[in-house]
C-alpha cells in the first residue's frame, strides 16, 4: 500500500484525468466510498442524524456526494456550508433536489444554526478542507471547526468522520492547526497520506480507512513509500523446508551486554532465535557468560576477555575476529556500554572487518553512539548494515535535534540511508524503514506498550534472525518491524499496554509468524 504526499496525490489525480477519469467521476467515487465506510462504521445509517460540514473545493464536493448517498440510504442528513459553492455545483443541486436541509454560514448569525445542528446530530462528517490546508485556518473555517470540537467536548458520544484528512492536519508533516478536530475515523481517499503516520496529526486522525476511488494502480508505480502490510510480509517470510537443519536458517553472532545491561544480551539473542535463526551465539564479557547461561540455554557462547568485571576489553576484537567467518550476521551494540575500552573494541571490530566475506551487520545502541563520535564513519564502513536508532540515537548520528528528527522522520531516515548506503530503522510509533536506493516503508503500529526498556533489543534480534535466514537487509528490517509490532499488539490485547515487558514479546513472535503462515495457506 503506497503512502503519498499532497503533491503526489495531485499528480495521481492529473494522471487519472489523462486516462479518462474526470474530477467529477473521482468525486462521485470518493463521496460514495465515504458514505459506504460511514455505514460500515455505524452498522446502519437508517434514522441517524448526520451533519455534513462542507468546505471549499473537492473535499466539500466529496462531502456533498456522501450526503446524497446517506440520505438515499435512510439517514436524516443536514448540510452546513462554510462558504459559497461554485455556481452550478451539480452535487449541491442534487442534494437540494432531495430537500436535504442546508444552512449557509454567511446567513447564520452567531452560528446559532450550526449550534442547533451539532446538538441534534449523532454523526459529523468533516468535509471542510481535506488536504487543502496550506496556511493557518482563520475566519469561518476556524469558527466552525472550533465549535465542532466544543460540541464533542459537551457530547463525547458525537462520532466524527473526516473526509480524506481531518481539516487542519498537514498531509505531509502531520502538523496540526489548533482548530484541527480529533476524529474517530478518517476515510482517506485512494492512498493514505504521509501526515497520518506522524505526530501530532496521527493522534487526531482516529482509525484510518483507505477507500479505493478508482485510480489505476499503475499510476502509483513510481512512488517509493509504502505501508508495511500483512500481505507483503507473508510474501517475504523465509521458507521452512521439511528437510531443513539448523544450518538452513543461518547463524547469528550477537555481541552484547555489560555489567549494567545484562538483560539486553538475553533479549537480543532470544529475538533472533524466536524469529527462526538456526543458531545464535552470544559473545559477551567472560564473567557474564555463566550468569546468562542460566537463562539462555538455547544459544552457544563465545566469551570475550574483559577490561574489568563485565566490561569487554579493547583487545577482544582480535578474539571475536576468529569466530566471525562462520556467521552470516553480526548483531552488535545492545547493552555494551560506553566504557573507553568498549568503544575501542567496537571501532577495532567494525573497521577491521575484511572487505569481502564479512557478515552482514545489524547495529544498535552503543555501536550507534560510538559511530556518532566518528566523522564520516560511513566512508570507513563499507559493509552492508542495518542501523536501528531510536530518535535520540538518530539525533546524535545526524547532529540535529530530536524534535527535528520526529518532525521529518521519513525524510531524514531516507536522506541518511542514501548518503550512508545503509538500511535505517528509525524506531518509535509508526517505525520508519529506509533503504539506500530511496525506498521507504512505514509501520502501521503505534503501541505505547512498546515504549519500555528492552523492546528495541528484541527488535534488533528479530531483524538479525531474519537476515540470517537469507532475506535482503531492507526486507529483513521491514519484516522484523512488522513481526515485532504485531507481537506487541498481541500482548496488548492480552495484558494491556501498561506493564508490558520486552520479554512478553518473545513467546508472541512465533505465534505471529504461525498466524501469518496459516492465513497464507487458507
Amino acid at each position: 500500500m503506497k503512502v503519498v504526499t499532497a503533491e503526489q496525490m495531485r499528480e495521481l489525480d492529473r494522471g487519472a484525468a489523462s486516462v479518462g477519469l474526470t474530477t467529477e467521476a473521482l468525486m462521485e467515487n470518493a463521496g460514495r466510498a465515504v458514505a459506504e465506510e460511514t455505514r460500515k462504521l455505524l452498522g446502519s445509517v437508517i434514522g441517524k442524524h448526520i451533519l455534513v460540514i462542507v468546505g471549499l473545493g473537492n473535499n466539500g464536493g466529496d462531502g456533498l456526494v456522501a450526503a446524497r448517498y446517506l440520505e438515499d440510504w435512510g439517514a436524516e442528513v443536514s448540510l452546513y456550508l462554510c462558504s459559497q459553492r461554485p455556481s452550478g455545483d451539480k452535487n449541491l443541486a442534487l442534494a437540494q433536489e432531495r430537500d436535504i436541509a442546508a444552512i449557509q454560514s454567511d446567513q447564520d448569525g452567531d452560528y446559532a444554526g450550526l449550534g442547533k445542528l451539532l446538538s441534534s446530530s449523532e454523526v459529523v462528517i468533516d468535509a471542510v478542507l481535506g488536504t487543502g490546508r496550506s496556511r493557518a485556518i482563520e475566519g469561518t473555517f476556524k469558527e466552525v471547526l472550533t465549535r465542532v470540537a466544543a460540541a464533542r467536548g459537551e457530547h463525547p458520544e458525537l462520532f466524527i468522520i473526516a473526509v480524506d484528512m481531518p481539516s487542519g492536519l498537514d498531509s505531509d508533516t502531520g502538523a496540526v492547526d489548533p482548530s484541527c478536530p480529533y476524529v474517530d475515523a478518517t476515510v482517506t481517499l485512494a492512498y493514505p497520506k504521509l501526515g497520518l503516520f506522524n505526530f501530532p496529526g496521527a493522534e487526531r486522525a482516529g482509525k484510518v480507512i483507505v477507500a479505493d476511488i478508482g485510480i489505476p494502480l499503475a499510476l502509483a508505480k513510481n512512488i517509493n513509500t509504502e505501508l508495511i502490510t500483512e500481505d507483503w510480509v507473508k510474501s517475504v517470510l523465509p521458507e521452512r523446508p521439511l528437510d531443513a537443519n539448523k544450518g538452513s536458517f543461518g547463524r547469528v553472532m550477537v555481541v552484547a551486554g555489560s555489567i549494567n545491561y545484562i538483560g539486553a544480551a538475553y533479549l537480543a539473542c532470544m529475538g533472533a532465535a524466536r524469529a527462526g535463526a538456526g543458531l545464535v551465539t552470544l559473545s559477551t564479557a567472560q564473567s557474564l557468560q555463566p550468569i546468562l547461561a542460566t537463562k539462555l540455554t538455547e544459544v552457544t557462547y563465545a566469551p570475550l576477555p574483559e577490561a574489568e568485571v563485565g566490561i569487554i576489553a579493547s583487545k577482544a576484537a582480535s578474539v571475536l575476529e576468529q569466530w566471525l567467518p562462520s556467521y552470516g550476521v553480526l548483531l552488535m551494540g545492545c547493552g555494551l556500554g560506553q566504557n573507553a575500552q568498549v568503544v575501542e573494541f567496537i571501532k577495532s571490530t567494525l573497521f577491521g572487518l575484511p572487505q569481502t566475506s564479512s557478515p552482514a551487520l545489524v547495529l544498535d545502541a552503543d555501536v550507534l553512539n560510538t559511530l556518532a563520535q566518528i566523522p564520516n564513519w560511513w566512508q570507513k564502513l563499507s559493509q552492508d548494515a542495518i542501523l536501528t536508532p531510536h530518535p535520540g540515537e538518530m539525533a546524535r548520528l545526524t547532529g540535529v535535534s530530536v524534535d527535528e528528527i520526529q518532525w521529518q522522520r521519513l525524510e531524514i531516515a531516507r536522506k541518511v540511508a542514501m548518503e550512508w548506503k545503509k538500511v535505517i530503522v528509525l524506531k518509535g510509533a509508526y517505525t520508519v524503514v529506509a533503504a539506500s536506493d530511496g525506498r521507504g516503508k512505514i509501520s502501521q503500529v503505534a503501541n505505547p506498550g512498546l515504549a519500555s526498556a528492552g523492546t528495541g533489543d528484541v527488535l534488533t534480534g528479530v531483524i538479525a534472525g531474519l537476515a540470517a535466514q537469507g532475506l535482503p537487509l531492507f526486507d529483513a528490517a521491514a519484516c522484523g518491524v512488522y513481526l515485532h509490532g504485531q507481537a506487541g499488539e498481541m500482548v496488548r490485547r492480552e495484558v494491556g499496554d501498561a506493564g508490558m515487558l520486552a520479554g512478553d514479546l518473545l513467546p508472541a513472535l512465533p505465534k505471529v509468524i504461525m498466524a501469518l503462515k496459516q492465513a497464507e495457506e487458507a
